[in-house]
């Protein structure tokens, strides 16, 4: 948390743009927004005088989902972003060229759909990534060439989540991608010795998946030198799919006969269920909470900051029994215990001084105490301009942004609500220039600006507690390395700068 600016300090704070990374493709890209796609997008961000880009999570989903905070792994990165032109195995095959002519014309139809179409992009990309293994294996292995010298390396290094996560995969994809709890017993239950009798039939499968890790950690670590100046935020999920390494490896810390969500609240009238399951903190303070300690430390070495997800959940789970024989209950019960449980788990998520930025999201109903806590945590919480109001006056006047606490993060909207075209506030282009200058002047440290708010565009990443083929398919109307040439997004990279710089920011 240290590393954010401090207005006080007439450092002036700091801005940027928020935008999921699958929404800004290259006209090289697969049909989504890819690592390789990232320091373009930020060459932009710099004309326009950003210092951050603000994405949503980019760990691996399961093979049927698209909705980033359904990952089925808190470790390893979603191989549908990897960028196949910059895979040198690929690129030894042929690169594009080596694609029959129905494949050639499948790439070119996800490259101009209108949508993210996420099996399908998958699908293509694992079938050219377990071909371009197989030359690694003969051409790069054989040989103990250099590049196989530092996949090694990579493995020796990441073996503390790496060995568990390509298991566990490896494992689903021999039950045919259904979840572990319908694995035949006793792998469903993890047990080791059914584990180790099989892992040597799995091996070649364990590597391919270690060897799919290695080209995305090089990729994004190239992605972010290459953005540099331009700081990188992640966004670290509440919880993740019961179908995980993580849970799977773990379950004596996850209850299974209830999911977690949220009370009823302004997206839902019934709450919403998000099928997760809720952990066991008696169980993980048995082993001083490893699991967390894993996360912090996976997050810390990915981003340069990033946003606690559903803050308030670490105080308190919405725990929903699956049987409803009993009412939904919030977990720990009283507020002494969720002081204690939600302070240890910041604590251990923001980590020591030198971690990177943490923010967290706590809309929604959060609790005074909560509250309070953030404070003591000196925790930035995010600031929505359209929420922020005096509810307790006659008329519920806006709060001047320029009063917001400077430990706070200001923002028009989030990947949870329309853009602001799509408000009464935001409905000319006059307004919408007002508001984003009245952000940019906020007293926040950071501003974060969602990409549809600066163009005026009414797309919605996802609507909450829907569940269709919209959400989380949205795509930039521009193929992001021309960005630079587009009068239009040009125009506004020129207008946002100048707006803030005049915030001093």
């Amino acid at each position: 948390m240290s590393s954010l600016s401090r207005r006080s300090r007439g450092e002036g704070g700091q801005s940027g743009v928020s935008v999921p990374l699958f929404a800004i493709a290259s006209s090289q890209s697969w049909g989504l927004g890819e690592f390789g796609d990232l320091p373009m997008f930020a060459r932009w961000l710099q004309e326009a005088g950003q210092s951050i880009v603000q994405i949503l999570p980019i760990h691996e989903m399961p093979p049927i989902e698209s909705s980033p905070y359904s990952a089925m792994t808190a470790m390893a990165l979603d191989p549908i972003y990897i960028t196949m032109s910059n895979v040198p195995d690929f690129a030894g095959l042929g690169a594009e060229h080596a694609l029959d002519g129905a494949e050639q014309a499948e790439v070119k139809r996800l490259r101009n759909s209108a949508r993210i179409e996420y099996a399908a992009i998958r699908r293509l990309k694992d079938k050219w990534l377990r071909r371009g293994f197989d030359r690694f294996l003969k051409l790069e292995v054989s040989r103990g060439s250099p590049r196989s010298a530092r996949f090694d390396a990579f493995v020796a290094a990441q073996s503390w989540w790496l060995d568990e996560y390509a298991l566990f995969r490896s494992l689903h994809a021999m039950h045919d991608e259904l979840p572990w709890s319908k694995w035949p017993e006793p792998l469903a239950r993890a047990d080791r010795s059914a584990v180790n009798a099989v892992r040597p039939s799995l091996s070649l499968e364990i590597r391919y998946r270690a060897y799919v890790q290695w080209l995305a950690a090089e990729q994004w670590a190239e992605a972010k030198r290459l953005s540099w100046p331009v700081k990188v935020f992640g966004d670290l999920p509440f919880m993740i799919s019961a179908d995980s390494p993580d849970v799977w490896a773990r379950q004596h810390e996850f209850r299974f006969d209830s999911t977690i969500g949220v009370p009823p609240d302004a997206f839902s009238e019934t709450g919403q269920d998000w099928g997760l399951p809720p952990w066991r903190a008696d169980v993980m303070a048995a082993n001083d909470f490893t699991w967390m300690r894993s996360r912090a430390r996976r997050y810390g070495d990915l981003y340069d900051g990033f946003r606690i997800d559903h803050l308030v959940g670490l105080y308190r789970m919405y725990v929903r029994p699956i049987d409803k024989s009993t009412k939904a209950f919030f977990d720990p019960h009283d507020e002494p215990q969720q002081i204690a449980l939600g302070e240890l788990l910041v604590g251990i998520l923001a980590g020591a001084d030198s971690s990177p930025s943490v923010i967290a999201e706590d809309l929604g109903s959060i609790p005074p105490f909560v509250r309070e806590s953030m404070a003591r945590l000196d925790l930035p919480g995010l600031k929505v301009l359209r929420w922020e109001k005096h509810w307790d006056r006659d008329g519920q006047p806006p709060i001047n942004p320029a009063e917001f606490p400077e430990r706070s993060v200001a923002t028009t909207g989030t990947h949870d609500i329309e853009p602001l075209a799509a408000t009464p506030e935001g409905e000319t282009e006059e307004q919408r220039a007002a508001v984003l200058q009245s952000l940019l002047s906020a007293g926040s440290s950071l501003t974060l600006i969602p990409l549809q708010d600066i163009f005026g565009w009414t797309d919605r990443i996802n609507t909450p507690a829907v569940v269709d083929d919209i959400n989380w398919t949205w795509r930039v109307k521009w193929p992001v390395e021309k960005w630079l040439n587009p009068e239009e997004a040009m125009d506004r990279a020129d207008q946002l700068r100048a707006w803030t710089r005049a915030a001093g920011r």
